[in-house]
């Protein structure tokens, strides 16, 4: 599969998005275009406007879908990882909380596809740091091959952490998102105990979840991704890193050892 060739389905109707959506049914079960449409702007898909065109045209000319697919080849080979395709849109001008970095580029992914949207591919790695952490969601989902229902918060703040720790591996430092950065030790710690600690059976489905996963509200920003970084770079400090068992490694693995540690330190 890897880079299904948006660009040409742009070319006709970037002013049409729901006419691009009828040609994404395939990849997804039992939803109109508009549901498909819907769903995608959550995470970060343009809107028709003048912006998107010259994000559009900015992509064409620095060859980014040519590019994308030798990335996703990369690490399909790395980490012996599934073929899904792989969709590449312009990425939304106005943020929002389930940006990886506002107005510059964003992901979402499934078991059997992912999607990117930029609006430039001005610095590789960056673009690389998107694919990395995209494509470890999918290969972490393929490998649990849990049902979408039976995920949990639990589970949700340890995929975040580690697709974000496999950037910090294959790409550096400079490359995490913001969100590991947001807070101090303490302030985690402290986010923990009074959000996360009693919640981390949410299941997916239930509103609650998405509102400490990403921090809405009164809640702190991006609140799940933050501690969920925190948990698994607490992890890495003490036991050697392998990108196999990151995709197959249980979330409660992390969390004991989380435990283990604020033990000792109390």
């Amino acid at each position: 599969m890897g880079i299904i060739r948006t660009d040409q389905w742009l070319e006709e109707e970037i002013d049409r998005p729901l006419k691009i959506c009828e040609k994404l049914k395939p990849y997804f079960k039992r939803q109109t275009p508009k549901d498909i449409y819907n769903q995608l702007v959550d995470f970060g898909m343009y809107r028709p406007s003048r912006s998107a065109l010259e994000n559009f045209d900015q992509l064409i000319e620095q060859k980014a879908w040519d590019k994308v697919d030798q990335l996703f080849n990369k690490y399909k080979q790395k980490w012996h990882g599934p073929d899904i395709p792989v969709f590449l849109f312009p990425v939304a001008q106005s943020g929002g909380f389930f940006f990886r970095e506002v107005k510059s580029k964003a992901g979402v992914s499934f078991p059997d596809k992912m999607f990117l949207f930029l609006s430039n591919y001005d610095d590789p790695k960056e673009v690389e740091a998107l694919l990395v952490h995209e494509y470890h969601h999918v290969c972490r989902l393929r490998m649990l091959g849990k049902r979408i229902e039976e995920y949990s918060l639990l589970d949700s703040i340890i995929i975040e952490g580690l697709a974000e720790y496999a950037v910090l591996k294959y790409c550096g430092r400079e490359y995490l998102a913001a969100w590991c950065r947001m807070y101090k030790e303490k302030e985690l710690l402290n986010f923990w105990e009074k959000y996360l600690k009693e919640q981390l059976n949410t299941k997916k489905h239930e509103r609650k979840h998405d509102e400490l996963l990403y921090g809405v509200g009164r809640l702190p920003n991006l609140l799940g991704y933050a501690v969920g970084y925190n948990i698994v770079e607490r992890f890495y400090e003490n036991n050697n890193y392998s990108t196999k068992l990151s995709f197959t490694n249980p979330a409660l693995k992390y969390l004991e050892n989380f435990y283990n540690l604020n033990k000792k330190s109390q």
